[in-house]
């Protein structure tokens, strides 16, 4: 048994945090949404009044938050954790950013005697809830084994991608196709439909032919052929169209000595989708954008 202190439970940590706890660790919680931290203390949770008293007796910690200038204040801010530990911990920020706060954070906690990695995760809401996430972890192969068995707990495939910021950048390209993947996909059944072929028979060949992918058979954009997809649901996300657009604007702003056509496209798309009061639909909803689409 492992005490942990995990900061950020929203839509992804809480799960991730009941799973841990499933696993009889003890679990140190801290949000500034009350509500999220009284329900992980029902569920068996300790809770934290602040980022001093989350690495208060712990051996780690894991962090699950928006977004980079979210996890710089929580780990670098005038408080911020690398500022209050006082002792060496284990730092594990599950959250998807940019390449550069993850190495800067990461070269910081260094040197002050801690272990760090960055450990983004794939999968979304149902994979977290499920513990069959993804994990990408950039850091020391000692310090990837040190957490393994932990991240196994909360998920399926736990991947060493490199040292520190890594786990990001595979994860950033990762989403990158997935975006590409959808919209991809979306197309191709907003013209099936134009052209009076039948959603089912499109997923029934293509799933089985050269046009498969992830988007198509395992979160078919797409009422009827996969009955467990998000569009069945009214596309509720389990992975929000807003966070694809952070990965997406992620992606191209990383891509300094490459053009990426096809991901400044699916950012666009996804920006316009997302302005048009889109964004906490799953991130699948961009095939009401292409279908409502005329020339």
């Amino acid at each position: 048994m492992k005490k942990i202190g995990f900061i950020g439970l929203g839509h992804m940590g809480q799960p991730m945090c009941l799973n841990l706890l499933k696993n009889k660790h003890q679990v140190k919680v801290y949000d500034l949404v009350t509500e999220a931290v009284d329900y992980l203390i029902d569920h068996g949770a300790l809770k934290a009044n602040d980022l001093a008293d989350i690495v208060d007796d712990v051996d780690i910690v894991i962090s699950m938050l928006p977004e980079g200038k979210h996890v710089s204040q929580v780990y670098l801010g005038e408080k911020g954790l690398l500022s209050v530990a006082k002792k060496p911990l284990f730092f594990a920020d599950c959250s998807t950013i940019d390449v550069q706060t993850a190495q800067t954070i990461a070269q910081k906690a260094k040197s002050l005697g801690h272990q760090v990695v960055d450990a983004p995760v794939s999968g979304g809401v149902k994979g977290a809830e499920n513990a069959v996430l993804t994990f990408m972890v950039g850091g020391a192969l000692s310090d990837f084994e040190y957490i393994k068995p932990i991240l196994a707990q909360m998920g399926k495939n736990i991947f060493h991608a490199g040292d520190n910021g890594m786990g990001q950048a595979v994860k950033i390209c990762n989403n990158l196709m997935l975006a590409i993947n959808m919209i991809g996909t979306s197309e191709a059944f907003a013209l099936a439909e134009k052209l009076g072929l039948s959603k089912e028979k499109l997923f029934e060949v293509a799933s089985t032919s050269s046009g498969q992918s992830w988007s198509l058979t395992s979160y078919c954009p797409v009422p009827g052929p996969l009955p467990a997809s998000p569009a069945n649901f009214g596309y509720k996300a389990g992975f929000t169209a807003q966070m694809m657009l952070k990965d997406l604007k992620l992606a191209n702003t990383l891509s300094s000595e490459i053009q990426l056509p096809l991901g400044q496209k699916a950012m666009d798309l996804y920006e316009s989708f997302c302005a048009d009061n889109n964004a906490g639909l799953d991130f699948s909803g961009i095939y009401l954008k292409i279908a409502a689409n005329k020339k």
